[in-house]
């Protein structure tokens, strides 16, 4: 009986008890649900902003890796252009010194009238001529660049000599003839040019 009448005391000092089965708490009010509603809402937008940023951010890397990508594949097909186009550089190069050596051995009998030079006079011009010939089919072209326009990317200057009869930066004698590989210079042409007087 005594427990009865305390269970009746408590129910008259806390009347929203009463119906509440045991273990569960009094329902929310109005204001409560709707601050938990604007709460939901906004975890939700700042996620939906979280995962955009986060998809930009990997749409931007994978554009950026993709442009690095076709760089690196268009460098390696330059750098394979290149090697096919100039591989011969040095060898070219090297075989210069044969072709200069061919000249000054016809520049020597060139002059002579002697009927035992003729033959080899003709035999040193048919290999040099057809040296040359070789050299263009593998692009390797003379540069003599006799009175043209001075261009230091193509000729060396080895010395300035005054000339009335030309327009100054020109050149007027050709020391060493040279050499260029599809259009890039192996070996600059060492000239004479004029300067004013």
């Amino acid at each position: 009986m005594a427990r009865e009448d305390a269970d009746k005391d408590m129910a008259e000092e806390n009347p929203a008890q009463e119906h509440q089965p045991d273990g569960e708490t009094p329902a929310e009010s109005p204001d409560t649900a709707a601050e938990a509603g604007d709460a939901d809402a906004e975890l939700d937008a700042r996620i939906e902003e979280a995962v955009a940023a986060a998809l930009a951010e990997q749409a931007d890397s994978v554009l950026r890796a993709h442009a690095e990508v076709q760089n690196m594949r268009r460098r390696c097909e330059q750098d394979v252009e290149k090697a096919h186009k100039f591989a011969l550089e040095r060898f070219s190069s090297d075989l210069l010194t044969v072709i200069d050596n061919l000249e000054r051995a016809l520049a020597a009998v060139a002059d002579k009238d002697d009927e035992a030079i003729v033959p080899l006079r003709e035999g040193v011009e048919l290999t040099l001529k057809g040296f040359l010939e070789t050299c263009e089919k593998f692009h390797i072209k003379q540069v003599n660049p006799e009175g043209e326009p001075f261009d230091p990317q193509r000729h060396q200057a080895m010395s300035m000599v005054p000339n009335p009869d030309v327009e100054p930066n020109t050149v007027v004698a050709v020391v060493q003839k040279g050499y260029t590989l599809n259009d890039r210079v192996i070996r600059p042409a060492m000239v004479m040019v004029s300067k004013a007087p």
